[in-house]
C-alpha cells in the first residue's frame, strides 16, 4: 500500500454462525483503515532551472526569490533542507527554509553592482532532514536546482576612487594653491559626467575650496599648525544628469610645521644658589620647548650669551641631550653684596631656517648649611642676627606695634583732658555769675576773650597773652592795680578804659569798642551806675532782689543790710 496513493480504507466485516435450519444468524460492521505515512520519498524540484531578476540596488540581507522542492511525504517527513552547493554563487547569497511554505527563500549577503557583473549561476540542494534507514537502500532522499540571477542595472551614484583622502599642507601657504584631487565617477551604462562640493556642515570655517569640475582641493585662508594641526571634512560628488544621486568621501589635510618659533626655557624655574657654594657644582638643569612641531631628531644647544660671558659669575654646560645646567664659577656668593644674578641664556634649536632666543634667568643667593640645604632665601634673613627665626622676628614687630598703640592712645587722652579743661558748656556761662578782672570790646565783640577765663579766672593773672589770635608782636602782660573793694563804678570802668588803650594787644582789633553807656535800649533798663543818681543813698537797690539769683550778686553790692564783699563773689 502507498499512502501517497490511497491514505484511508473501508472493510467490510460479516460474523455468522452455522445453528438452524435456515443457516444460522449474521452481523456485520465496517473498519475504517489509515495508512500512517513513512518517509520513503525524497524531495523532487519540478523544473531544474529557476532564473531569477535582481536589481543591482538590493540592499544586503533582503529576500531576492523563492524555490522549492515537493515532498508527497506527511508531517515532518516532508520538511525540505535547502542548501547552495559551493561555487559561484556562495559568497553574494544564501538560502533558509520558510518553515511554513517550506519553500528555499534565497538572500543578499553582498551587495551586487552591474558594471562589475551582470549574472551569477549556482546550485541548490533540497534534502529531507528525518530520514528512515528501513528506505536508505531507495536512493538519496535529496534533490539539485539550477538558480540563475541576473543582475539588473540601476541608476546609481558616482563612486569615489578611495573610500578616504589624505594630503599634506606646509602652514602659512599661500591662498589657492592646489594641495590634492578627489576623483568619482559614473559607473553605469551611459554614464553621466560628475560635480564635486564641499559639506560646508563639515567645514564652516570655508579653510579650503574644491573645483566642482576637476576635483582639485586647494586653500582658502593662511593656515597656522599651531592654532589647528589637521582639518577633516567631506567632499560631495553628484551626477550631472541626476543631482539628486550623490556620494560622500572624507578628506583629512595635515597641515606641516614651519619653523617660525624660537625655542624657549620649558618652565620658569627657581634657581637658587648657597653662599658656600664652590666653582663648577651645578645648580640647576633647565631643558627647551618649542612651539613649532619639532622634527623627529631635533636638537636644542644651550649656550651663555656674548655680553655675559666676560667674567661671569655662572656659566652654561650643554649636555647635548637638549638638557644643560647652570654651572657656578667662583668660590661663595655674599648676599649682603649681591642678593639676585640675572643670566641669559641663548638656546636654539636644529630646524631650517634656524631660530633662537635669549631667555634671563634669575638666581637667588642663600643661606645653606654645610650640606648644601637651603635655610633662608628671605631677603630680610640678611640684616638678621644667626640663629634669630622668622617667628622671634614678627613677635618683635607685634611688641612695637602695640607701644606705638598706646602711646597714641595716650596722647589722644591727655589733648581731649586739656580740651575739656578750657572748655565749658553754654549752660555754664548762662548758669553761673563769675566775677572776673578782664573787660571784652562791647557788644559788638564777641571774640575778643578766652571763655577758659569765665571757668578759670586765675588765667588771665598767669597767662596774659591772648590765645583767640595771634598778635603782630609779642608784648609783655600789662600791670594792673588791684582793684579795692567797694570802688565807684565809673572810676572802674575809666582805669580799664585807659588800660586798654594804652594796650596794642587788647581787642577791639577792627572795631570800635565804645565805654560810656550801655542797656539804653534793653527793656530792663540800665543796669550801670554811670548814669545813676550822684550818692548811693538816693538810689533804692531793692528791686535788684526781685529779679532772680542772676542778679544776688548786685542785690548784695548795692543792698543795704550788708556791704559788698568781692571774697564771697565766685
Amino acid at each position: 500500500m502507498d499512502r501517497e496513493v490511497k491514505e484511508q480504507y473501508q472493510v467490510l466485516i460479516q460474523a455468522k454462525d452455522m445453528g438452524g435450519q435456515l443457516g444460522g444468524l449474521a452481523g456485520t460492521t465496517i473498519v475504517n483503515i489509515t495508512l500512517t505515512d513513512v518517509n520513503d520519498n525524497p524531495p523532487r524540484f519540478p523544473k531544474s532551472i529557476f532564473h531569477l531578476k535582481v536589481p543591482e540596488s538590493s540592499p544586503i540581507g533582503s529576500a531576492i526569490g523563492r524555490i522549492r522542492a515537493v515532498d508527497p511525504d506527511f508531517g515532518q517527513n516532508a520538511e525540505i533542507e535547502y542548501n547552495i552547493v559551493p561555487g559561484d554563487g556562495g559568497n553574494l547569497f544564501d538560502i533558509i527554509t520558510d518553515e511554513d511554505t517550506q519553500e528555499g527563500v534565497i538572500k543578499l549577503k553582498k551587495p551586487l553592482d552591474f558594471e562589475t557583473k551582470k549574472a551569477y549561476t549556482f546550485k541548490v540542494e533540497a534534502s529531507n532532514l528525518h530520514l528512515d534507514h528501513r528506505f536508505h537502500s531507495a536512493g538519496p532522499f535529496k534533490d539539485t536546482a539550477t538558480v540563475k540571477i541576473s543582475v539588473l542595472d540601476v541608476d546609481e551614484p558616482p563612486v569615489f576612487s578611495k573610500p578616504l583622502y589624505t594630503m599634506e599642507v606646509y602652514e602659512d601657504t599661500p591662498v589657492g594653491t592646489i594641495i590634492g584631487a578627489v576623483t568619482a565617477q559614473d559607473l553605469d551604462v551611459g554614464s553621466s559626467a560628475v560635480r564635486y562640493f564641499i559639506d560646508w556642515k563639515s567645514d564652516g570655517d570655508s579653510y579650503f575650496t574644491i573645483d566642482g569640475t576637476e576635483g582639485t582641493v586647494a586653500t582658502n585662508e593662511l593656515l597656522d599648525r599651531e592654532s589647528t594641526a589637521q582639518y577633516n571634512f567631506s567632499i560631495i560628488a553628484s551626477e550631472v544628469s541626476n543631482p539628486l544621486l550623490t556620494s560622500t568621501v572624507n578628506i583629512l589635510i595635515n597641515v606641516l610645521d614651519v619653523n617660525e618659533f624660537p625655542p624657549e626655557i620649558s618652565a620658569p624655574y627657581e634657581t637658587a644658589v648657597c653662599e658656600n657654594a664652590k666653582a663648577g657644582q651645578i645648580i640647576q638643569i633647565v631643558s627647551a620647548a618649542d612651539r613649532d612641531l619639532s622634527p623627529a631628531g631635533q636638537q636644542f644647544s644651550f649656550r651663555l650669551s656674548p655680553e655675559a660671558a666676560i667674567k661671569p659669575n655662572f656659566t652654561v654646560r650643554d649636555f647635548r641631550n637638549n638638557t644643560a645646567g647652570i654651572e657656578t664659577r667662583r668660590n661663595g656668593y655674599s648676599r649682603r653684596q649681591q642678593e639676585l644674578y640675572f643670566l641669559p641664556v641663548v638656546i636654539e634649536d636644529s630646524s631650517y631656517p634656524v631660530q633662537s632666543s635669549t631667555n634671563t634667568m634669575t638666581i637667588r643667593v642663600c643661606r645653606c648649611d654645610s650640606d648644601g640645604t637651603i635655610l633662608s632665601c628671605n631677603v630680610e634673613a640678611i640684616f638678621l642676627p644667626v640663629g634669630l627665626s622668622t617667628g622671634a622676628l614678627i613677635a618683635i614687630l607685634l611688641c612695637i606695634i602695640i607701644l606705638l598703640v598706646i602711646v597714641v592712645l595716650y596722647v589722644a587722652l591727655r589733648r581731649q583732658k586739656k580740651k575739656d579743661t578750657l572748655m565749658t558748656s553754654k549752660e555754664d556761662i548762662r548758669d553761673n555769675v563769675i566775677h572776673y578782672d578782664d573787660e571784652g570790646g562791647g557788644e559788638e565783640d564777641t571774640q575778643a576773650f578766652d571763655i577758659g577765663a569765665l571757668r578759670n579766672p586765675k588765667v588771665i593773672e598767669e597767662n596774659k597773652i591772648r590765645r583767640d589770635i595771634k598778635p603782630d608782636s609779642l608784648c609783655l602782660p600789662r600791670q594792673r592795680a588791684p582793684v579795692e573793694d567797694n570802688t565807684d563804678i565809673r572810676d572802674f570802668i575809666h582805669q580799664r578804659l585807659q588800660e586798654n588803650d594804652v594796650d596794642p594787644t587788647a581787642p577791639p582789633y577792627d572795631s570800635l569798642a565804645t565805654y560810656a553807656y550801655e542797656g539804653d535800649g534793653s527793656v530792663a533798663e540800665s543796669l550801670s551806675s554811670i548814669d545813676s543818681l550822684t550818692t548811693e543813698a538816693d538810689q533804692d537797690f531793692d528791686y535788684l532782689t526781685d529779679w532772680g539769683p542772676r542778679f544776688k550778686v548786685l542785690a548784695d553790692m548795692f543792698g543795704e543790710e550788708e556791704s559788698y564783699n568781692p571774697d564771697k563773689v565766685t
